[in-house]
């Protein structure tokens, strides 16, 4: 996946709590078995009617947050099924970041394996962020100090482990992370085999 540094631009409000991944990626995405071309179904209960016809005062239907690459909301986001389809759905769409007060702990890792920040502010940010959303103003998050930045100057940390900020900032995923110790694993097995000749002839 692509690293993750810095996003700016203006953010899409969703001023919701408890936005679950059936809203996120209803059940017409499931059947994908790849990760490219689910924006469409992005929000979709809340984008279009059951005729296919877009809702013009849906925030995502709307210029400029119809191109959005941060995405602002209350708590629980995310909740409900773990299906990685939302985070895809979001990702194909253009997000970014999310920026909310918390998360289902499953889409959070389904975001940072799809290279999406998910940022954790407290209430007074998060409603700072919706404010500057709803008013078209540019909202920065910027990952190597952990902060994210309003157009008026605010400034508000977060915290991300120090694990999951260094794969962003790199671009790898788990599998990658893992091969970085590829040497120091081969020669465990070898030390492991040669103390344990016998495991040989089982694999």
């Amino acid at each position: 996946m692509g690293a993750f540094v810095n996003v700016k631009g203006i953010a899409a409000p969703i001023p919701l709590a408890n936005v679950n991944t059936d809203v996120i990626a209803p059940k017409e995405l499931m059947r994908a078995v790849t990760r490219k071309g689910l924006g469409w179904g992005l929000f979709r209960p809340y984008r279009f009617e059951a005729d296919g016809t877009p809702k013009p005062d849906f925030v995502l239907n709307r210029a400029p947050w119809n191109a959005a690459k941060i995405m602002v909301a209350y708590e629980n986001f995310g909740c409900g099924s773990s299906r990685e389809h939302a985070a895809w759905a979001l990702a194909d769409f253009g997000i970014e970041c999310v920026i909310a007060l918390s998360y289902a702990e499953i889409f959070n890792n389904n975001c940072i394996k799809n290279r999406i920040l998910p940022v954790v502010l407290e209430r007074d940010g998060v409603e700072a962020v919706m404010a500057s959303a709803q008013a078209c103003e540019e909202v920065e998050v910027d990952l190597p100090s952990q902060s994210v930045r309003l157009q008026d100057g605010r400034t508000f940390g977060f915290n991300i482990s120090p694990l999951l900020k260094h794969r962003l900032l790199n671009g790898i995923d788990d599998v990658a992370d893992t091969l970085a110790f590829e040497a120091d694993i081969l020669a465990f097995e070898e030390r492991h085999l040669a103390e344990l000749p016998w495991l040989r002839k089982s694999l």
